[in-house]
């Protein structure tokens, strides 16, 4: 099972502002987040891991993460596919950097439980019938 990075979307104010922030950085499919160092635990995380975003102490969606590069500065950019997949809200507390999330625990993707476009529920119902631990 793979394992997962969790990061807060520092700015991002819905999961709508993350999709348009992430979209806004695109390039050819892709999308570079700069940390120091590279992750101890990064074999776990290649070939199926993702990076979950958290927005107000919540994982909302989730970015799958291709690989991890060097830079010439001697950070390294951890690349992610350019396209957000919303998840089913999980209560997340706010952390500095990233932290490590075990496959069994990640929330699912709403693609299945509330259709693919989200149309059937607005966010801050989602986000409120999470907090109430009803989905």
């Amino acid at each position: 099972m793979p394992l997962h990075l969790t990061k807060v979307a520092f700015g991002a104010t819905s999961l709508d502002d993350l999709v348009n922030r992430v979209a806004a950085r695109a390039m050819n499919g892709e999308v570079r987040m700069t940390t120091r160092f590279l992750p101890k635990r990064h074999e776990e995380i290649i070939g199926g891991g993702s990076l979950y975003w958290i927005i107000r102490h919540q994982l909302v969606g989730r970015a799958a993460i291709k690989r991890f590069d060097p830079t010439p500065e001697g950070r390294m950019d951890i690349v992610l596919e350019a396209k957000v997949i919303p998840v089913r809200p999980q209560p997340r507390r706010a952390h500095q950097g990233w932290r490590y999330l075990d496959a069994a625990d990640a929330p699912e993707d709403l693609g299945g439980l509330i259709g693919a476009d989200r149309d059937d529920l607005p966010a801050p119902l989602l986000r409120e019938l999470a907090l109430l631990a009803l989905i």
